[in-house]
């Protein structure tokens, strides 16, 4: 074979790989809070993504906000108005936002909160309304149909480790393998 046919070759099982390493993020698409990580205490932007996983338009967005988070303030977004949950002794419990979202789109709700002081899980329960009626419950266990999103609140690890870079220094692993065959038998 040529150089260019193992090159070829190489490429697409580099390409293969990274859709395989890729597909587990693309079951992430539900209503989903980020960052999935962040530090006791602090000040935090928080960004609720929500994506339009019908044929018909979204009209309602609610989220109940997890005890020992403060949330302070919320972000505008264009076509979209919120109303805000509060406790008796005025703290924010929730909000529900209402506008439009049309079918294959998504949007975000940034707000800022204060992290409660010592480590934790964050679950945040969403629901989703859309025209017509049909409401979904994004509060079930991460492997159901429905998942909760969840934020880990715990100090920043000082040596690295978790799911993502194990997976990023597998495809590099990958990817160098493939090419270093690639270049060799392209010699011979």
């Amino acid at each position: 074979m040529t150089r260019s046919s193992w090159r070829f070759r190489a490429g697409l099982w580099v390409l293969a790989a990274a859709l395989v390493l890729g597909a587990p993020a693309l079951a992430f698409a539900h209503a989903v809070v980020f960052p999935k990580r962040a530090e006791p205490g602090a000040y935090e932007r928080y960004v609720l993504r929500v994506p339009n996983e019908r044929p018909v338009p979204t009209g309602r967005v609610e989220i109940r906000f997890p005890a020992g988070l403060r949330v302070v303030s919320f972000g505008d977004v264009p076509g979209w108005t919120v109303e805000v949950k509060k406790d008796a002794s005025g703290a924010v419990t929730g909000a529900v936002w209402s506008g439009t979202l049309p079918a294959e789109r998504f949007v975000e709700f940034p707000f800022i909160a204060v992290n409660p002081k010592a480590g934790t899980r964050l679950v945040w329960p969403v629901s989703q309304t859309y025209q017509g009626g049909e409401r979904v419950e994004w509060n079930g266990a991460p492997d159901s149909k429905t998942p909760a999103s969840v934020t880990e609140i715990a100090a920043a690890d000082s040596g690295g480790g978790g799911a993502g870079t194990y997976m990023a220094s597998a495809a590099l692993l990958f990817a160098l393998v493939a090419l270093g065959l690639a270049l060799r038998r392209g010699t011979t």
